[in-house]
């Protein structure tokens, strides 16, 4: 049974992809950092039909606890997925941004990607066979006002999942990343009215969580061996 590690996995889209990869038949390792109380419900939901799963907690931006605590995960076997999904965004025009807003998106959203996929990278590296998917988002592709900071970090995760590609394509490791639109969930909902939804998307409507979750389980497979260094996005047709 393949192991994949979910960052951020109690959130919306985090809950759809640990459902998603242990559906599929992976043993998944739910992360979660201020709220692992959520990670073990999403926990106890993939038990209760039978699949795989146990929670971990840490910071990703903190070098020396997500290496501490992936070390663990290691002595257990290799990961072979790793799912970047932790995120956080502190929006402000950049004029108004205060340097703690800056790097801490910076320092969680690309940090972090650093922190959690470099100490797996050996052992998968051995394995010759790995999947590592990062999570980003329209603000990364387009850019968005008042997200200069949450903008740079994803922008800065296209350009390491692109030079990551390049590396490990050779031994079986693909690593591409998702830049999912408007997603369904508490942090959309509160911020898009239908409307809105309506006039920003060709679409028409907000993507749902298990859309995105199902495009990481087809990169996640051996079906998408082939598929590598790719910034898919995944928005409703927003161009």
């Amino acid at each position: 049974m393949k192991r994949a590690l979910v960052t951020g996995g109690s959130g919306d889209i985090g809950r759809a992809i640990c459902q998603r990869l242990a559906n599929d038949g992976m043993e998944v390792i739910v992360h979660a950092y201020q709220h692992p109380e959520r990670a073990a419900e999403v926990v106890k939901a993939i038990q209760a039909v039978g699949g795989s799963a146990e929670v971990t907690a840490f910071d990703v931006a903190d070098e020396a606890q997500s290496r501490r605590l992936l070390a663990e995960l290691l002595d257990k076997g290799p990961i072979q997925v790793v799912v970047n999904n932790a995120g956080v965004h502190d929006d402000a025009p950049l004029a108004g941004m205060s340097s703690a807003q800056w790097h801490r998106v910076i320092d969680v959203c690309l940090h972090g990607f650093f922190n959690v996929t470099q100490p797996l990278l050996l052992p998968m590296i051995g394995a010759r066979w790995g999947r590592i998917i990062n999570i980003s988002s329209l603000a990364g592709v387009a850019g968005n006002r008042g997200q200069a900071n949450y903008a740079a970090a994803k922008a800065g995760l296209h350009g390491a999942t692109k030079a990551l590609a390049l590396e490990l394509a050779s031994r079986g490791i693909t690593v591409n990343a998702v830049a999912p639109g408007i997603i369904a969930g508490q942090a959309s909902d509160s911020a898009f009215d239908r409307a809105a939804i309506k006039r920003l998307v060709p679409a028409q409507r907000a993507g749902a969580p298990a859309e995105v979750a199902a495009l990481v389980g087809f990169l996640a497979s051996d079906a998408a061996a082939y598929l590598t260094g790719q910034i898919i996005s995944l928005n409703g047709g927003v161009v």
